[in-house]
C-alpha cells in the first residue's frame, strides 16, 4: 500500500520516497520503524500477535487490537473504533515487534484501554478522510484568529480532524494554565464539531511540525526519536562547547537532544585528564598553566607566566610531569609546538598556528561581519575634512577629494579666471546699470573729503523727496526694470506711468 502523502505510481509503490509503502501518511521518514522480524520464519502452530501499532497525523501513535484476524501489513489504512464515531489510521507495525513497543511504553497487553480495529478502509472511507484533511488548514487559521480575539496566552500549533468528520483535536502549547471554556464554546459554534483541547510540550510540538535542523538533516524528534531525555548545560561544558544558547538551542527553544549523544564518550575520555580546575605544572624554567584541552585528540595547551605563547603538549607527557610534581620534583622545560594565542568567534582564547591552514579555526566564517555604513552619512569627498583649500582646484570641480589638486591662495601667482563673472576683462557693458555712462577716473564735479565740512544742522532726510529731484540725463527709464519677472514700462519721477507723447514734468 502506498502512503497518503507521497501518492502511488500505479501499483503499491510510493512515488516520493520509494520505500514500497513503509512511509505511511505522516510523511516520509516520520518515526518509521523497521520490522526486522518480518522475514523470520514462524512455527506452523504460531498464532500472530493481535495488537497492532497505528500511526495518525504527525507523530501520534496508538495501539489497537486485531480481534477480527485481519491480514494487515505496514501502510494499510484501517477503520478504528473511537469514543464518538470512527477514525482512520495507518498500520505502523504488526507482529511480534509490537510486544517490544508495548513494553517500552509500559502498556500491558490485556489493558482495557486498547480499542479494536473494525475493518480495512474502503474507498469511501478514504475519500471522507481526505475531505477532513483538506479542512484542517482553514480551520486552524480561523481557530487562531478566535484565540487572539479572546486574548488567550496560548499557541495553537496543530489540528487533527477525525476520519468521520465529527470530532477535532486542537494541539496547543502554553506556559501556564489557560481557561479556554469560552474558547470551546466559540469553536463549537463556528465548526459544528466536537472539540477536544490537548496540551503538548515544546519538544512534542517540534516533533509534530517537523523541520530541518542546523546539521542540515530532518529533526531527530520527527524521524526516529520517541523519548525526550533531560538535557543540561553541563553536557555542553563537558564537551568544551561555548555556552551560546543560540547555537545550543533547537527549533523547540530547548537544548538540543543531540548534546547527549556523545556525552558518554567525552565523559570516558575525561577520566584520563587532570581533575583539578586549574592545572599547574612546576618546571625548571617556571610554572606553566593549562589553558585549553582537546579531549578527543588528547592534547593540552600550556602557557608560562607573563608570556603569550601557548605550548601544545600530549596528555600522557603532562600526566608524567604532574606525577613528578607530586613527588616534589620539578618537570623539565615544556617543549612542544609553540602557537600564538588568538581570540575565536565566541570570545575565548584559542591556539592559532599561522603557518598551518589545516589547524585554523573552523569557526572563522562565523565571525560577525563589519557593520554597514550609515545611510545618512555624507558621501566620500563631501565631509568637512575634505573642504579645505588644499583639496579644491579650479580644474577639479567634482566631489571626489582624490581628484582635487592643491589650490594656490597667492593672488600674485594666480591668473585671471576666464569663468569668473566678476572679472573686468570678461564683463561687457550693462545696459541696465544706471551709472554705465560715467567716465572712468575721479569725478571733477565732486570735491575731496578734505574740502567737505560737516553740516551740523543738516537733516539726513532733507531734500530727498521726488519734488526736490531734477531730471537725470544719464538715467534711462526705458531700461530700468524694478522686477526681473515683469516689465512695467517707463514711469515718471513721482512713480506714475508716463503718458505717450508727453513730457516728463519736473516738480
Amino acid at each position: 500500500m502506498g502512503c497518503g502523502s507521497c501518492g502511488t505510481t500505479g501499483g503499491c509503490t510510493p512515488a516520493g520516497c520509494k520505500s514500497n509503502g513503509s512511509c505511511s501518511t505522516g510523511g516520509c521518514n516520520k518515526l518509521n520503524v523497521y520490522n526486522w522480524l518480518s522475514d523470520t520464519a514462524m512455527p506452523d502452530n504460531y498464532i500472530p500477535f493481535d495488537v497492532v501499532e497505528i500511526r495518525f497525523k504527525g507523530s501520534r501513535k496508538e495501539f489497537f487490537k486485531n480481534r477480527n484476524g485481519l491480514e494487515l501489513y505496514t501502510g494499510d489504512a484501517v477503520v478504528l473504533e473511537s469514543e464518538m464515531g470512527y477514525d482512520v489510521g495507518h498500520v505502523s507495525i504488526a507482529g511480534e515487534l509490537v510486544r517490544l513497543q508495548l513494553k517500552k511504553r509500559g502498556i500491558r497487553e490485556d489493558s482495557d484501554t486498547i480499542r479494536t480495529i473494525s475493518r480495512k478502509a474502503t474507498d469511501k472511507d478514504l475519500e471522507r478522510y481526505q475531505e477532513a484533511k483538506f479542512r484542517e488548514v482553514k480551520m486552524l487559521e480561523r481557530a487562531r484568529t478566535i484565540a487572539l480575539m479572546l486574548k488567550l496566552e496560548m499557541k495553537l500549533s496543530d489540528i487533527e480532524i477525525q476520519g468521520d468528520n465529527k470530532k477535532v483535536i486542537f494541539f496547543y502549547t502554553a506556559e501556564s494554565r489557560v481557561d479556554f471554556r469560552e474558547l470551546i464554546k466559540r469553536f463549537a459554534e463556528e465548526f459544528k464539531l466536537r472539540i477536544e483541547m490537548r496540551q503538548i510540550g515544546y519538544r512534542e510540538e517540534a516533533s509534530r511540525l517537523g523541520g530541518i535542523g542546523s546539521c542540515g538533516r530532518e529533526l531527530c524528534c520527527s524521524t526516529w526519536l520517541t523519548d525526550f531525555k533531560l538535557v543540561n548545560t553541563s553536557a555542553a561544558r563537558y564537551q568544551n562547547l561555548s555556552i551560546n544558547m543560540l547555537k545550543l538551542s533547537g527549533q523547540c527553544g530547548k537544548l538540543k537532544c543531540c548534546l547527549n549523544y556523545e556525552l558518554d564518550t567525552y565523559m570516558e575520555a575525561l577520566d584520563e585528564f587532570p581533575k583539578a580546575k586549574t592545572v599547574r605544572v612546576e618546571t625548571v624554567t617556571g610554572a606553566a598553566f593549562m589553558v585549553k584541552t582537546d579531549i578527543l585528540k588528547r592534547l593540552t595547551w600550556f602557557v608560562y607566566e607573563e608570556e603569550h605563547t601557548w605550548i601544545c603538549m600530549p596528555l600522557d607527557t603532562i600526566n608524567q610531569y604532574l606525577e613528578m610534581n607530586a613527588r616534589g620534583e620539578k618537570a623539565p622545560e615544556l617543549v612542544g609546538e609553540v602557537v600564538e594565542a588568538k581570540t575565536d568567534s565566541d570570545g575565548q582564547n584559542a591556539p592559532y598556528i599561522a603557518t598551518d591552514l589545516a589547524s585554523d579555526d573552523i569557526t572563522r566564517l562565523d565571525k560577525k561581519q563589519p557593520k554597514q555604513g550609515n545611510k545618512n552619512k555624507r558621501p566620500k569627498g563631501k565631509g568637512p575634512e575634505n573642504r579645505g583649500p588644499e583639496n579644491r582646484g579650479p580644474e577639479n570641480r567634482n566631489n571626489n577629494s582624490e581628484n582635487r589638486g592643491p589650490r594656490n591662495n597667492n593672488s600674485e601667482n594666480r591668473g585671471p579666471n576666464p569663468n569668473n563673472r566678476n572679472n573686468a576683462e570678461n564683463r561687457g557693458p550693462n545696459p541696465n546699470q544706471r551709472n554705465n555712462n560715467r567716465p572712468a577716473g575721479p569725478n571733477p564735479n565732486k570735491g575731496s573729503n578734505e574740502d567737505r565740512k560737516p553740516n551740523e544742522n543738516r537733516n539726513p532726510n532733507e531734500n530727498k523727496g521726488p519734488e526736490n529731484r531734477g531730471p537725470n540725463p544719464n538715467r534711462n527709464p526705458e531700461n530700468r526694470n524694478r522686477n526681473n519677472n515683469r516689465n512695467n514700462g517707463p514711469r515718471n519721477n513721482d512713480g506714475a506711468p508716463k503718458k505717450e507723447g508727453g513730457e516728463n514734468p519736473v516738480a
